[in-house]
């Protein structure tokens, strides 16, 4: 050796201490299971011995190459025992999955080591026996070749595999656990050392560790959680008392070491190991895909071919075994099921049927002995008997039984001939979802038979709920089941009318638009015969129509079927639009106007009462045409036509005609026009002729309809009726309690339109008529009379309309009569509680003819206040005290008395007209206008009129009103009371500053009619605003022209 300085006892020191810790960990067989630190540890012991001899023989100084020799092993040896603890700390498992890892590094590890000894050949010379060990040393570490054993490279690739959370079977999972117990050294069978084992690299990898070691975990957290669940062979024992009989368990031998189950199909593969078939194949599969070698599962040895040979005599074995055991459970189950109460032993009849269930399933070739041994009729019997005491669990059960059953066509048979479906279709309303599941797939099963089909269609309730089911997007499986037996049930020509009757129209629609003209009537008779709801209505009209529309220029049958078809979708209003944009009116106009005979009656009263429902609303059918020529139903030949037909039509055709004439004439885009031709065609008089028809239907329209034409024939239906003395007749109908409600009303609206005489108030009404009238508004609601009828709405503006006769009618007698039964109060009840327009209106109109009529009953008062009188008037002038007079109406400048006038100012009646101003109706701002403008049209009071208007905020709420309204009657009712208002000169002073009246004022002077020009010019000069509008100036006539311009 050369000398040197240099001395390598720290990484001498390091060498020995690595190496003592590597021999300490190989002192137990049991720490190195794995065969890469095994041969690591051997060569460590080599390179313990060279190193101490080396140290031993070298002087005190070494040269540098040995010392780096020596530092680059302490260095490598470092790294290798960090290795070695790994294989020494860490769980199996975890080596396992990082077995090439780890055997790389130890192989890395001894390679380099054996090259750092190779620098130790030339300082070794004088030492031939150290330095041939440390040349074969060298030579082997550097040589070395670590593998890991083929089983181990299996798992450890079938475990990077499962980290990809595969979905796999039962058998691939037994036989994935036995490949990691054989690698492992364990046993597959001891549950506790591979549960540890798990355990262990579960607690490896809670620190920070790669995602596929974790996916790793879960996968054989999975594997082995399903693994352990083994199949309770001993599950289908019942305890039950069978003589000397009990199953017999299956021998070891029977169980198939992959799915632990009794195999079915056993064979034998090279290994002389018997598995399931499926089992096997199933592994074989995933071997192949993972591409590695196929191996029998039990003992690991590589498979040179995949030949699975029959197990003859194991399979026959198995087979005796089972025919033994099911006959004992049948027996079983026959006991249980035939007894006198099955409810009462609900847990041994659940496990019944769980087990004839099984031996159905996996046993199909003994249906035959549960069919003979009269298992299926026990159970449709315990479904009849005790469905209620067993509960939905085990009625569930029952059906699945059966429906497993039903794949027998003799059990099927027996079923139908038990009535199974009635009991499946009572199923169908379970709560529990799984019994409606079993209930719609054996209703399912069934329903390939015709004959089934139409017997699921003619059980009661049974579509509906099917339909329903059909709907239900919170159990989509269980939609798609229903489905599926409708539409099996549909291809049933007999099932038509009962699957339109459950909302499946389909059938029905695809048959009446596709099939022969015979099904198209067979159809069209269903349509007009069935009871549709108005969604099914709509859908029929939608997606049938034009074919029915087509069928009425058919032969006589076609077009009666499709006409009462036609009647029955009419019924429905939003289906007028559809019926209209058909042209069916085309059609329907020309059957009724046909030249009629005997055989066309019906025709004729079905197309009048089509196109009855057709107009009975209005908004699409007037802009409609109903002949070739363009002619709409409000046109006068189509008027005067239906006017000719109602004269000599049959009775129930007369009715649908007197509607026909109600829809066309209440119709806001008809209404003038028909009116016009009605007195044209001398319609009045022939409707007139109805009212007093013996039937009932015939004089309700024809009520309707008159009191439709008193709103613009007034005059002329008034003459109509006098002078065929029918006048008093509405009276009557008024009166008689016996009568129709809807005739009293009528008749009541019809009065209450038609100009009636100030002396026909008296003489064919009768003062009479207003106590009862009143009487019956107070039976309206919010008013406080306590009786129970209450007048329908038309009732109440036609009483409303009746006493505006009398409260126009300036007789003394007749006022006295309102006074007396405080006519205004009504009015005012009307006011404060009405909603329709109508009733508001006259209600305010009212009020504005009594306010008329406070004047006659002023002037026929003394208008002086009495001074008061009696015994106790001259004390009062003894004690110095003047005696109290009575306070004047700032209206009518006398004493008005609350009780005993028509003052709207002491009726309190100012307020609810100054609301009614800002009403959205315009003919209702117009009568509250008018009502108020009575109250000034004395001038002699006017300021202190328009001063107490202007305390109540009436003359702010005009003005507001005037500055706000468009040109019209609106208009001129309104600025006539500005106008007046601006006459008293305080008022004038305000306003004339208000730019928005002054705006509005010049604007109705340039826009307005004559007496709206007239009123502002005047408005405007008592605002000295003459000067931008003309160079005239105002008259101030306006007083005398105050009752011309009103």
């Amino acid at each position: 050796m050369t000398s040197s300085a240099v001395t390598p006892a720290p990484a001498v020191e390091s060498i020995n201490r690595s190496l003592s810790e590597i021999s300490a960990f190989s002192s137990s067989s049991s720490d190195y299971a794995w065969d890469p630190p095994r041969r690591f540890s051997g060569y460590a012991k080599r390179l313990h011995l060279i190193v101490n001899q080396c140290v031993r023989s070298s002087p005190e100084t070494t040269p540098p190459s040995v010392n780096t020799a020596f530092k680059g092993i302490a260095g490598e040896l470092t790294q290798a025992l960090e290795t070695l603890s790994l294989y020494k700390n860490r769980s199996k498992i975890y080596v396992l999955i990082h077995c090439q890892t780890l055997c790389a590094s130890l192989h890395e590890r001894t390679v380099a080591i054996g090259a750092w000894l190779a620098l130790l050949d030339s300082a070794l010379l004088s030492n031939p026996d150290l330095h041939k060990k440390t040349a074969d040393l060298s030579r082997d570490m550097q040589q070395a070749q670590f593998k890991v054993t083929e089983n181990e490279e299996r798992v450890y690739c079938t475990l990077q595999k499962e980290a990809q959370i595969r979905q796999s079977s039962k058998a691939v999972q037994s036989a994935i656990i036995m490949d990691l117990a054989r690698a492992l050294g364990m046993d597959s069978e001891k549950h506790a050392e591979l549960a540890e084992q798990i355990r262990l690299l579960k607690l490896d990898l809670a620190g920070s560790n790669p995602v596929s070691d974790r996916r790793i975990l879960i996968s054989l957290e999975r594997i082995f959680e399903s693994w352990l669940v083994e199949p309770d062979i001993s599950s289908r024992v019942i305890d039950l008392d069978l003589e000397d009989e009990s199953l017999i368990p299956p021998f070891k031998n029977f169980i198939c070491p992959l799915t632990k189950e009794v195999m079915k199909d056993p064979v034998v593969l090279e290994s002389s190991q018997t598995y399931e078939r499926t089992a096997i194949k199933y592994w074989f599969d995933r071997c192949i895909e993972d591409g590695r070698d196929p191996t029998c599962p039990v003992t690991g040895q590589v498979l040179k071919t995949l030949e699975q040979k029959p197990n003859i005599n194991l399979a026959g074995a198995i087979e005796e075994w089972l025919n033994r055991n099911i006959e004992i459970q049948i027996k079983a189950a026959v006991q249980h099921l035939g007894s006198e109460d099955p409810s009462s032993l609900v847990e041994s009849v659940e496990r019944v049927l769980e087990n004839v269930y099984k031996i159905s399933e996996e046993h199909p070739s003994s249906r035959y002995r549960i069919r003979n041994a009269g298992i299926v009729v026990l159970i449709v019997k315990l479904l009849r008997n005790c469905s209620k005491s067993i509960g939905s669990h085990v009625r569930s059960k029952a059906l699945l039984v059966l429906l497993s059953m039903a794949k027998d066509e003799e059990s099927k048979q027996i079923m139908l001939e038990e009535g199974v479906t009635r009991l499946a279709i009572h199923s169908l309303t379970a709560s529990l979802e799984k019994e409606r599941e079993y209930a719609v797939k054996l209703l399912l099963e069934f329903s390939c038979d015709e004959g089934y089909c139409t017997k699921i269609a003619s059980q009661k309730g049974a579509l509906v709920l099917l339909t329903s089911m059909t709907g239900n997007l919170e159990h989509p499986a269980l939609s798609n089941l229903a489905e599926e037996v409708l539409r099996k049930v549909e291809k049933v020509e007999e099932n038509v009318q009962h699957l339109a009757a459950a909302g499946r129209f389909q059938p029905l629609l695809t048959r009446l638009c596709e099939g022969t003209e015979d099904v198209k009537i067979e159809m069209a008779t269903l349509v007009g015969n069935m009871t549709l709801t108005n969604d099914g209505k709509e859908h029929i009209a939608q997606h049938g129509i034009k074919v029915l529309v087509g069928m009425l220029s058919s032969k006589l049958e076609g077009r009666t079927s499709s006409l009462r078809a036609l009647h029955n979708l009419s019924s429905l209003d939003d289906n007028a639009t559809i019926l209209v944009d058909s042209g069916v009116l085309v059609q329907l106009t020309n059957i009724l106007f046909e030249d009629g005979q005997d055989d066309l009656s019906e025709l004729k009263e079905l197309a009048a009462s089509t196109t009855a429902n057709i107009v009975s609303k209005a908004g699409h059918w007037e802009l409609a045409s109903v002949d070739k020529r363009g002619r709409s139903m409000q046109s006068e030949l189509t008027i005067h036509s239906l006017l000719g037909l109602l004269s000599h039509a049959s009775p129930k055709c007369q009715v649908a005609l007197l509607q026909i004439l109600c829809g066309i004439v209440s119709s806001p885009q008809a209404s003038e026009s028909a009116a016009a031709h009605i007195k044209s065609g001398n319609g009045i008089a022939t409707i007139v002729s109805f009212l007093e028809h013996p039937e009932v239907d015939h004089r309700i329209y024809a009520f309707r309809l008159t009191s439709l034409l008193s709103e613009r024939l007034g005059p002329d239906l008034a003459d109509e009726l006098r002078a065929s003395n029918k006048l008093p007749l509405l009276k009557e109908k008024l009166l008689d309690i016996q009568c129709k409600s809807g005739e009293r009303s009528e008749a009541a609206c019809i009065l209450a339109n038609l100009p009636i005489s100030d002396n026909e108030v008296k003489t064919v009404l009768g003062t009479s008529l207003v106590q009862w009238a009143i009487t019956t508004l107070k039976e309206q609601p919010g008013s406080t009379a306590g009786r129970n009828t209450r007048p329908t709405p038309s009732m109440v503006e036609g009483l409303l309309g009746l006493l505006l006769h009398f409260a126009r009618n300036p007789d003394p007698t007749v006022l006295a009569i309102l006074k007396e039964h405080h006519l205004m109060a009504v009015f005012l009840n009307q006011l404060r509680f009405a909603s329709k327009s109508t009733v508001k209106q006259r209600a305010a109109l009212g009020l504005k003819h009594l306010s008329e009529s406070a004047g006659a009953l002023v002037t026929a008062r003394d208008p002086k206040p009495q001074l008061p009188h009696g015994f106790c008037i001259p004390l009062m002038f003894m004690c110095g005290k003047a005696p109290m007079v009575p306070e004047t109406c700032p209206i009518h400048a006398v004493i008005c008395d609350e009780d005993n006038s028509f003052c709207l100012l002491k009726g309190k009646a100012i307020k609810p007209l100054s609301n009614l101003l800002n009403d959205e109706n315009t003919d209702v701002q117009i009568a509250a206008v008018e009502a108020l403008s009575t109250l000034i049209v004395d001038t002699h009071n006017l300021k202190r009129v328009v001063d107490e208007l202007d305390q109540l905020g009436i003359v702010d709420n005009l003005t507001t009103l005037f500055t706000e309204v468009r040109p019209g009657m609106l208009q001129e009712r309104s600025i006539w009371m500005v106008e007046r208002f601006l006459r008293v000169e305080t008022h004038a002073q305000l306003y004339s500053v208000d730019q928005g009246l002054v705006r509005a004022l010049v604007e109705a002077f340039k826009h307005g009619n004559g007496n709206t020009k007239r009123h502002a010019q005047d408005a405007l000069t008592n605002l000295k605003q003459l000067s931008g509008v003309s160079g005239k100036t105002s008259s101030q006539t306006g007083g005398r022209r105050l009752m011309n311009d009103r």
